[in-house]
């Protein structure tokens, strides 16, 4: 049985180099249901002649959602003045990514963070949330496992229940789980509902946690990430939503982008299938 959605989040495809327009047909003809734009790959088709409209009629002609896009906001940014300028930058980008219609924006802690309380983290998230859904932007709150701070899953859920944001939706990663040291059983108790979207990859054994970085992720099922355990986790959880696959590797041994895709769609089912 295979209860998620398929999503690709096009840092996969980095190798390629590829347009927006040519990652959006690999992920369709892959047979992705769902993917995740990064803003800068957006930004670049704009500035090249695109149009919004015309990106989002082609999405959709190809069968496929936005689940999600990947942008870099200081919204948390210990700095007030820096902070501000995240929220503006947050601002703007929203507002094109709600005319592309994609359904969500991840909110990492971007910026600098080291010295903001979590306390301080959920203020901003709760004004982060505010202005998104204002514009129709679901805020996906990240955790990242290397951060200075908000680098674990318990840090998000304080924060998430903390800012008073109602239905407020995790972003759930199995690397930054492993690189800051959170633990499936970390994942109990949160209900599906509360899991915007989840990135699936695997990592190696070595380098060691505290070496490893992104280029190092591997496809699900090849590495030593509980896959497994985690897809019944989130199955028990009720979370029917998208698995994203995410790598950041350098080279596929001479795969085509389309195989590249197709070949993640493969592990995905094998590694989290139940």
């Amino acid at each position: 049985m295979f209860p998620f959605k398929l999503s690709l989040n096009t840092s996969t495809l980095l190798p390629y180099g590829l347009g927006v327009k040519e990652q959006v047909r690999v992920a369709a003809e892959a047979g992705y249901e769902g993917i995740e734009l990064w803003v800068r790959d957006i930004e670049a088709y704009l500035a090249e002649g695109g149009e919004l409209q015309e990106l989002r009629r082609y999405i959709e002609d190809h069968g496929l959602k936005v689940a999600n896009a990947i942008a870099f906001w200081a919204w948390a940014d210990r700095d007030p003045e820096a902070r501000q300028r995240g929220f503006d930058q947050a601002e703007k980008e929203m507002e094109m990514l709600a005319e592309l219609g994609c359904l969500a924006a991840a909110a990492p802690p971007f910026g600098q963070v080291a010295h903001v309380t979590l306390d301080e983290f959920a203020a901003s998230f709760a004004k982060l949330a505010e202005l998104a859904r204002r514009i129709g932007i679901e805020p996906y709150l990240e955790f990242w496992g290397k951060a200075a701070r908000l680098n674990s899953l318990k840090d998000a859920i304080y924060v998430a229940q903390a800012s008073g944001v109602a239905d407020a939706k995790i972003l759930i990663d199995p690397f930054h789980m492993y690189t800051g040291g959170s633990e499936l059983r970390d994942l109990e108790g949160l209900p599906g509902n509360r899991i915007g979207i989840v990135h699936v990859n695997d990592y190696p054994a070595a380098p060691s946690r505290s070496e490893i970085q992104d280029a190092h992720r591997v496809f699900p099922g090849d590495g030593i990430a509980p896959s497994e355990a985690l897809a019944r986790t989130l199955a028990d959880a009720g979370y029917e939503g998208y698995l994203s696959l995410e790598l950041f590797m350098d080279s596929y041994d001479g795969l085509t982008a389309l195989e590249t895709a197709k070949l993640g769609i493969a592990k995905i089912r094998e590694a989290y299938s139940l």
